[in-house]
Order: structure tokens, then C-alpha cells, then sequence
């Protein structure tokens, strides 16, 4: 049996460094798994649309998908919009939806290689202290898979980690920077965006960390973002649960 073909859906922007970095992630996904048919597709603001793909892969002649949304964390977007724009493929289409990428071992991997592509060593670790900074979200479920990973970066041995938001949550990054200056321990501050693509909020972040010592670059086409989404994947094409069967 032909392995389901893999669909991306990241939000869109308006930005268009947001797509070219998506597109740079799912294509090195892609070459992680040779053979593996992989499309993208934007829920708003570009294109190709979701709906779009789905009428072109059933046009192909797939029969299985695996719908997976490059989110962090399961918010609205993933309870409702996705689910929604999935359940109007067409009905020849088996489509699986993914779980989100958060929280995940290899999203605290990837935030330690852009710190220290940023410049910091392991050996600045036990005296650093990270704003983990995220676009933000009213969801609680979304809130706590942010603080999750805050709590397991720190368990690799930062001195401190705090979260962080750009919109809709508290505190703001500049807060947690400044925060951080008054914890006895920390001699440095670095900023660590727990986004995947730049875009207005990412740039929010960037503008909240003028106050530390060191500011990472957005999670983007990472080794293991890359490796997280064939795993999301992997779990996904195994999984019996249908889009189509929750449709109502």
C-alpha cells in the first residue's frame, strides 16, 4: 500500500520571509524521507490554499493524507480552523490530522542549537538566563505546552528559563528580560523566539529584546524541526481516526 502523502499547513502571512522560511523547512523535511510526496499549503494570506491542494492531490489520484499543522501549540487554529478547511477535501481523500509539533524534545534541541548559533556555549548555560518568547495565545492549553518547554529547556541546565509573549499573554519579552537581570545568578540574557517563521510577532520579539545580551533566530528550517515533522508523520499514518469521521 502507497504511505499517505504528507500536507503541511502552516498559518500564512503577509510577511514574506514566513513563506520562504516554511517552504525551506518542509522541503528539508522532504528530503529526510525520499519518495514521501510533501505539499504545503497556507490557511490565510498565501498560497496555495489548503482547499487547493486537497482538490489537487485528489486530482493525482492520492487517496491518503496526513494533514499535519506546523503549529507549536494546540490553539484555535488547530482545534478549529484546520479540522475545518480538512473536512471540505474531497470525499475521495483519507485525511489524518497530525498532532501539533509542541511540546517535543527535539523543539528544546532546536532552541539550544539557535542559542548557540547566536554565540553561546554549553559552558554558558549554568549562567544564562533564556526569555522563552512566543507569538502568545488566550488558549490555557496552548499556555501551559509553552510553559512545559520552558521547564524542560531549563532542565538542561540554563540557569533560568521564563515565558514570554508577543500579543494576548503576559509578560511581554522586555518584562522578562528585565526580570531576569534580577535574578542573583544570571550574569547574561538571551532571548529565544519559540516561533518557526518570521513575521510581525517574531519582529515584536525581536524589538521586546533589545534589552538582553543575546537574541537567537526563529526555530526556521531546523535539523530537528524537520525530523519532529516526519515524526508528527509517522504517528499520524499509523493512527485509524479519520477527519472524515469527525465531520459530525
Amino acid at each position: 500500500m502507497d504511505r499517505p502523502s504528507l500536507l503541511v499547513i502552516a498559518h500564512g502571512s503577509r510577511d514574506p520571509r514566513h513563506a520562504a522560511t516554511v517552504q525551506a523547512l518542509v522541503r528539508r523535511a522532504g528530503a529526510l524521507r525520499p519518495g514521501l510526496r510533501v505539499e504545503t499549503a497556507f490557511l490565510d494570506f498565501n498560497l496555495p490554499s489548503v482547499t487547493g491542494v486537497l482538490d489537487r492531490l485528489a486530482a493525482d489520484g492520492v487517496r491518503e493524507v496526513v494533514a499535519l499543522p506546523l503549529l507549536l501549540t494546540r490553539a484555535f487554529h488547530a482545534k478549529a480552523d484546520v479540522p475545518a478547511v480538512l473536512r471540505q477535501a474531497p470525499a475521495s481523500l483519507r485525511v489524518r490530522q497530525a498532532e501539533v509539533l509542541g511540546p517535543s524534545p527535539l523543539l528544546v534541541a532546536a532552541l539550544a542549537r539557535r542559542l548557540y548559533e547566536a554565540g553561546l556555549t554549553p559552558a554558558d548555560k549554568s549562567t544564562t538566563g533564556v526569555v522563552l518568547a512566543s507569538a502568545g495565545s488566550t488558549d490555557p492549553e496552548a499556555i501551559a505546552a509553552i510553559a512545559e518547554t520552558a521547564r524542560e529547556l531549563r532542565r538542561t541546565g540554563w540557569c533560568s528559563v521564563r515565558p514570554a509573549f508577543a500579543s494576548a499573554s503576559l509578560p511581554r519579552t522586555e518584562d522578562a528580560v528585565q526580570a531576569l537581570r534580577t535574578e542573583p545568578d544570571v550574569r547574561r540574557v538571551a532571548v529565544a523566539p519559540y516561533v518557526i517563521a518570521p513575521g510581525r510577532l517574531p519582529d515584536r520579539i525581536a524589538a521586546g529584546a533589545a534589552g538582553a545580551d543575546v537574541l537567537a533566530d526563529v526555530l526556521g528550517p531546523s535539523p530537528e524541526l524537520a525530523a519532529l515533522l516526519l515524526e508528527r508523520y509517522d504517528g499520524a499514518a499509523q493512527a485509524e481516526e479519520l477527519v472524515a469521521a469527525v465531520a459530525g
